[in-house]
């Protein structure tokens, strides 16, 4: 619905995007810290050369997401929600940790006939110990242009057809008892605007931990005391100042930088092809495939 004023100027009521304004509304509760790095992508993007050959396509992003399961699971501080105590006054303040590592992907996808783009979040659990097969079957169920029609975003596209206030207070629910957020919102928010002529970025995803990744981009480094050129990748990363320290954060970005520099394309493949294999549920069914994002 819409409507225009006398100054020439048009009202739309939003609807495609309520869901995140209400999340807005959620997350502004938290008290976001930002640090960043700059990883060298080398070894990453060989890997991806290497299987290019063998027929098989994996995108940055399901690296990014098998190293931030490893990262989180190796400090699983970071691995938490601020539960909000109630009555705030007369209950200190508390955290819930989470055994297992669930991202909560961003996508912008078309939604609607009219097309309008509009994030969703998709959620790829077993990050702890999913191998990077089965998290790139994942990424690639939410690749396709028609991904906002899976069924699994339906609850939430709904949001946008309530009343306002029934909206809210839905959305409030469903978020409320912090040890149902994994099936929700995740345990970790992970994003990417590499496909963008963006270097770097920060978002708070409503998680403890927000990782987020700019283009990959030929930067001069430093090896052996020589500049060489090299493909780098800026890596971001927001954290919540009520659940962990800049510290812990800092440790986790370290991690996750190692884990992508030192990227180790030797044994650990044939076990994950294997687990894949032997494990249908590992992260869901992959559906119908589609071209691989980033």
């Amino acid at each position: 619905m819409s409507g225009t004023s006398g100054l020439g100027s048009t009202v739309f009521a939003e609807r495609r995007r309520r869901h995140t304004l209400y999340f807005l509304e959620w997350a502004a509760r938290q008290r976001p810290v930002h640090l960043d790095t700059e990883v060298d992508m080398t070894r990453v993007q060989r890997h991806r050369a290497a299987a290019r050959e063998r027929g098989e396509r994996y995108a940055v992003v399901s690296y990014l997401l098998y190293a931030t399961g490893r990262a989180l699971a190796r400090h699983p501080e970071a691995n938490a929600v601020a539960a909000t105590p109630w009555p705030a006054p007369l209950r200190a303040p508390r955290t819930v940790r989470f055994e297992g590592v669930t991202a909560k992907l961003a996508l912008d996808r078309p939604v609607g006939p009219d097309a309008e783009r509009t994030v969703l979040s998709a959620l790829v659990p077993g990050l702890e110990s999913a191998g990077l097969p089965a998290i790139q079957q994942r990424v690639e169920r939410y690749a396709g242009r028609y991904a906002a029609e899976l069924p699994e975003f339906q609850r939430v596209l709904k949001l946008g057809t309530l009343p306002a206030l029934l909206g809210r207070a839905l959305f409030g629910a469903a978020l409320r008892d912090p040890r149902r957020r994994p099936d929700i919102f995740g345990t970790v928010s992970v994003s990417s605007l590499g496909h963008r002529p963006v270097d770097g970025f920060h978002s708070a995803g409503g998680t403890a931990v927000t990782v987020c990744a700019g283009q990959i981009a030929e930067r001069a480094v430093v090896r052996d005391g020589h500049v060489v050129p090299a493909p780098v990748m800026r890596l971001g990363l927001t954290f919540d100042h009520r659940v962990i320290d800049g510290a812990t954060a800092a440790d986790v970005l370290g991690t996750l930088r190692h884990s992508l520099e030192d990227f180790d394309d030797g044994s650990w493949e044939d076990a994950s092809r294997a687990h894949l294999r032997s494990t249908d549920h590992d992260l869901g069914s992959p559906g119908g495939l589609a071209p691989s994002p980033r």
